[in-house]
């Protein structure tokens, strides 16, 4: 109602009577009003695109001069034409909207394009670069881009697909760190409320279309600013959810300083359930707390080989089944002055010594090869593969010696083992049969495990806030735990914790989840101005790489996954708690990045457009294994997970070729003909999914938004 304000106020500015009658109507009307939270759906949001390039039609901008920190021309101006003027491309503008016509000729290269919340938008995806690591694992994927079209991307890819949604939107607190930030709107803001529910209300509606409807959980973090507003925004938002509960989190023992109110420790936690999605038992069903394993290859110095700690004994070889990945054989024992390379060869197996990977040092086992061997036999190593790893291709953990008496005592329990044949060992002793409501654990604390954590993968960038990597992981587990290739989604991804979190979960378990993390690459508000006095702009390379995404995402992602800091350091310290290993092994996990681009119809349906789409096209079909970028000279070509007809008079290689893969999941079929293509997708093999493009694509965001 603050746009029907404003228009009374207009209205009364050219007839006060009728201003005044509208605006008693107005108020009867807004005192009756219906159950429920009310709040404004205030629209148009706006978000600016950088680096958009300048077309006919656009809406735009006129940015101010460069060196300046004045917040400029706020109106939207159309792009009627485009010139060129000796070295300079113009820009001759319409003011929309307005009640006498305003003109006005620009340079092009001051103007940024805006896109509204009502406007259709036909998305693609740039690849900024990527991380390999994980053999044939599906990759990780971070998204720099408005997250609300971001989502709207997602409708093509992920629909009904997603499992897990974790995300910590801005919290509405007035604070100016970055944008989806807490200065959403200004602190003193009549309509901040309001205005905060409409931002949230969007995006939780279209994420609603990704959610698995048959079982799958979405979890938000927010704190005591908007905690009772979400709360109700969540019922309103999904009627059909089957059960919305609300946990506390404690995030600081020692409390934050306040001067009149409660010091305050938590924060909280909205579980939003779908389908059959309910909280598991701890006891019963393998949620049990799961007990620590030992990093099996010593870490210190002072237990390197051929030192005085570091005896001949727990040298030797470990032979792990190429193809099982399971332990084969413990090997003997060297000499201290013996080769490692003089190790017997296994036929199919592969030979794994204690080596540090980031100096290359020869260290130790923390267990002889007769305990070791005893452990195999009782199934209490555990073997984790670390693709792309020359030095140590596979990490072991084993459960000591303490433990195993404890599950021979029966305080401990052995449950369901992995695949690579170790037990899962739980401890269900003094806890209660369900998760309670109210968390309060050591790894939950924000400042060592969020904040002293970022700073070891990434030193000397700082992220406010961030969230403890094990609070993420541990609300995550409990609805990721039996679906180890579920996906992931957060679409308020900040610094990546909730990305990293699912690399750790699996870890624990060999499992194939991936993340899909969306955040923009707005730059911190202290660091706007000065950019914006050195005459730089959103869009110049040297303003976005102090971008959240350039400057912590995609470093986070790459620095967990590889071991070392931007810098190319080994990272400093361990992981703790469910298991305990350095940090510099880093994670056998692949990640792309990607930026968001906004293309045209017509570009895409006249396959001007694809190598954007071609990313979309390969995430729809998992994100796994080889992509194809570029349109095939050959009328067709199949990657691992999907293929792509262009010519359908070569039709019949193409669906031989799909059948012969035997791993296609999707067959993009480009055509105009809706009854060729029926013929087409009527010879495709059983189980392959037949799209046709480029309607498909173009239906979905002609249609599936709603504006």
């Amino acid at each position: 109602m603050s746009r029907l304000t404003d228009l009374i106020t207009q209205a009364k500015a050219k007839d006060a009577d009728l201003g005044r009658e509208l605006e008693r109507e107005f108020k009867a009307l807004a005192s009756r009003r219906s159950f429920g939270l009310n709040f404004e759906r205030h629209t148009p949001e706006t978000v600016e695109l950088p680096g958009r390039p300048i077309r006919k039609g656009d809406k735009v901008r006129v940015l101010p001069p460069r060196g300046s920190t004045d917040k400029g021309d706020k109106r939207l101006w159309k792009v009627v034409r485009t010139t060129k003027e000796g070295d300079a491309r113009m820009a001759q503008l319409d003011l929309i909207g307005a009640e006498v016509p305003e003109v006005q000729t620009v340079a092009v290269e001051d103007l940024i394009v805006v896109a509204e919340f009502r406007d259709y938008i036909y998305p693609g995806l740039v690849s900024t670069g990527k991380v390999e690591r994980g053999g044939d694992k599906p990759f990780h994927t971070v998204i720099n881009g408005e997250n609300f079209h971001a989502l709207e991307a997602l409708t093509f890819t992920h629909r009904g697909k997603v499992d897990v949604i974790y995300i910590d939107p801005p919290y509405n607190s007035g604070a100016t760190d970055w944008k989806y930030n807490n200065a959403y709107v200004g602190e003193e803001d009549l309509y901040r409320h309001s205005k905060w529910l409409a931002f949230m209300e969007r995006r939780l509606k279209v994420a609603a279309k990704l959610l698995n409807p048959k079982s799958s959980v979405l979890i938000a973090a927010i704190d005591e600013n908007e905690v009772l507003r979400l709360g109700l925004l969540l019922e309103q938002v999904f009627p059909e959810a089957a059960n919305i509960q609300m946990i506390s989190l404690v995030i600081n023992p020692k409390g934050t300083g306040r001067s009149s109110e409660f010091s305050r420790t938590d924060e909280y936690l909205f579980f939003v359930f779908f389908g059959n999605a309910v909280v598991p038992n701890k006891s019963g069903d393998g949620h049990e707390k799961e007990v620590r394993w030992r990093y099996l290859r010593r870490t210190d110095i002072e237990s390197a080989r051929g030192t005085k700690k570091g005896g001949p004994a727990q040298f030797y070889p470990i032979y792990v089944n190429n193809h099982t990945k399971q332990i084969e054989k413990i090997g003997e024992a060297l000499p201290h002055d013996a080769d490692r390379l003089t190790a017997p060869e296994i036929e199919n197996c592969t030979a794994v010594f204690p080596i540090r990977e980031d100096d290359g040092r020869e260290m130790n086992w923390g267990l002889t090869a007769r305990s070791l061997k005893k452990a195999v036999e009782a199934g209490f190593p555990r073997v984790s593969e670390n693709a792309g790893s020359e030095l140590q291709p596979f990490i072991f953990s084993y459960l000591t010696a303490p433990n195993i008496k404890k599950i021979d005592e029966g305080v401990l329990l052995k449950k369901n083992r992995r695949p690579d044949g170790s037990w899962i060992v739980v401890n269900p002793e003094g806890k209660s049969s369900r998760p309670t409501t109210a968390w309060n654990e050591n790894s939950h604390e924000a400042g060592a495990y969020g904040t002293t954590l970022l700073r070891s993968l990434i030193p000397g960038r700082k992220f406010p806030f961030p969230k403890s990597l094990y609070a993420v992981e541990d609300a995550v587990r409990y609805f990721s735990s039996i679906k180890r290739d579920a996906i992931i989604l957060d679409f308020f991804a900040g610094s990546g914790t909730t990305a990293h979190a699912t690399m750790r979960l699996n870890r624990q378990d060999g499992g194939r989840r991936q993340s899909i993390s969306v955040t923009n690459n707005e730059v911190a508000a202290n660091e706007q101005q000065a950019l914006s006095l050195s005459g730089l702009r959103p869009g110049d390379p040297n303003w976005e790489k102090w971008g959240i995404c350039d400057f912590l995402t995609k470093p986070r992602m790459r620095a967990a996954i590889t071991g070392q800091t931007p810098d190319g350091d080994p990272i400093k310290g361990d992981y703790k708690f469910t298991d305990e290993f350095p940090m510099a092994d880093g994670f056998a996990e692949n990640a792309e990045f990607f930026t968001l681009t906004y293309e045209t119809p017509v570009s895409i349906s006249h396959n001007r457009a694809f190598a954007r789409i071609a990313p979309l096209l390969w995430m729809r079909a998992g994100s796994e294994g080889r992509r194809i970028d570029a349109l095939p000279a050959t009328g067709w070509a199949v990657a691992d997970t999907y293929g792509l007809l262009t010519d359908l008079d070569a039709a019949a290689p193409f669906v031989d070729a799909v059948e012969a893969a035997g791993t296609i999941r999707i067959a993009y079929i480009v055509t105009d003909d809706d009854r060729r293509f029926q013929s087409v997708a009527q010879r495709l093999p059983e189980g392959v999914e037949a799209v046709r493009l480029y309607e498909s694509y173009l239906t979905n965001f002609r249609f599936a938004m709603g504006r």
